[in-house]
């Protein structure tokens, strides 16, 4: 870790507490490498563990064709999710506590047993997962406008916020994920709708491209983990006074207020 990428790490944890975004790292460093963007995540996530956070789990982002031109790449990232950004479901936030934030909902996997990667398959991860969960994933940027490439998003720590967990809890073997319908609503006007087969073919797929890319960096998944798979379809932005619900058909459904 160079002295560099501290720094950044430290900006970006700055930004994120006083909800003042900063310019694009791409813009002031045009020799930053993906590399190194994982390594400022990473430098981001021990700083918080200094703090008293706890990780309770990742979330994948970039799994839709669509995202993926937008942003030039030809793979998803990831980001790491604290005990702090977890919201009950119903609960209320306050639109000012982050910069800019958007909503995607999306099938959040509980896992029954860690998952140690190179190699993990999409069996591994249908075995592994105790139970899926109806979300919503408040996404945010420390970078100013969204004005965002790849590294700039992966430093960010994904650009994670915060994250809605509904309350039913299904089992694998009571539902297919890959046809799994959702839809989304803001103020009860349907915003998107989407099928589980938008993240990557099928969320589990997301799943193990998480666990063997974090080997990379001699991180598992750990057991009773929250995986967040991906995004079923685009993220809507959100102001004061709006709520969203997503609908997931038998997996249930999850609400935030904004305020």
């Amino acid at each position: 870790m160079t002295v560099k990428n501290i720094q950044y790490a430290t900006e970006l944890i700055e930004a994120e507490e006083t909800r003042k975004g900063l310019l694009p790292l791409t813009d002031r460093d045009k020799g930053l490498t993906i590399e190194d963007a994982y390594q400022i995540q990473l430098e981001t996530v021990k700083l918080k563990l200094a703090e008293g956070k706890r990780i309770i789990g990742k979330k994948v982002g970039l799994t839709s064709v669509a995202m993926q031109k937008m942003l030039n790449v030809d793979e998803p990232d990831y980001g790491h999710l604290f005990d702090n950004m977890q919201i009950e479901n119903g609960a209320t936030i306050r639109i000012n506590s982050m910069i800019s934030p958007k909503v995607e909902a999306e099938i959040g996997f509980v896992l029954g047993e860690d998952l140690v990667g190179p190699n993990i398959t999409y069996l591994d991860v249908m075995m592994a997962t105790k139970y899926v969960v109806p979300t919503l994933e408040i996404i945010d940027s420390r970078v100013s406008d969204w004005k965002i490439k790849l590294i700039d998003t992966v430093a960010d720590n994904g650009s994670s916020g915060k994250v809605v967990v509904g309350d039913e809890k299904t089992t694998l073997d009571l539902v297919d994920l890959r046809t799994t319908s959702m839809v989304l609503f803001k103020n009860m006007e349907l915003q998107a709708t989407g099928a589980g087969a938008a993240a990557l073919g099928h969320p589990a797929h997301a799943v193990a491209w998480l666990a063997n890319k974090l080997a990379e960096f001699g991180i598992s998944l750990k057991k009773d983990e929250l995986i967040l798979p991906g995004a079923l379809s685009g993220a809507v932005s959100v102001g004061s006074g709006d709520t969203i619900e997503a609908r997931f058909g038998t997996l249930g459904s999850v609400t935030v207020h904004f305020k």
